[in-house]
């Protein structure tokens, strides 16, 4: 699947209809970012369930703000709407691949049943 580029208008919708997504908060003028750029890429025809999405931090600052992006590439894997992980640094392939795996795997089941009994009254 071809990597999404997020703003504004998109990031919402992508978050609240995919059940998971990594997004990667990037710059143009950021080595590290476009030396990770195409490991991303890759990724993203190797998950095909997977939605890879990527944020400008100089185009959309105020989601890289909303999520306190302080360095980049960082590196955000949500699962059902739930931040699971963030990480910061660009990552080989290897190390990408192990991430995924372990986001993959993440029970969500507590943290749900954790805000469901907080939504209760």
């Amino acid at each position: 699947m071809a990597v999404q580029h997020l703003n504004k208008r998109n990031f919402k919708q992508t978050m609240e209809h995919n059940p998971f997504v990594i997004v990667d908060f990037w710059a143009t003028w950021c080595e590290p970012c476009v030396v990770f750029k195409p490991v991303f890429e890759a990724a993203s025809e190797a998950y095909p369930d997977v939605v890879f999405a990527m944020v400008n931090v100089d185009d959309e600052p105020e989601i890289s703000s909303y999520f306190h992006v302080k360095q980049i590439p960082a590196l955000m894997a949500v699962r059902d709407q739930i931040l699971v992980d963030a990480q910061v640094g660009k990552m080989s392939r290897s190390e990408l691949e192990n991430a995924i795996q372990s986001w993959a795997g993440f029970d969500v089941t507590d943290i749900r049943r954790h805000f469901s009994e907080k939504a209760l009254p």
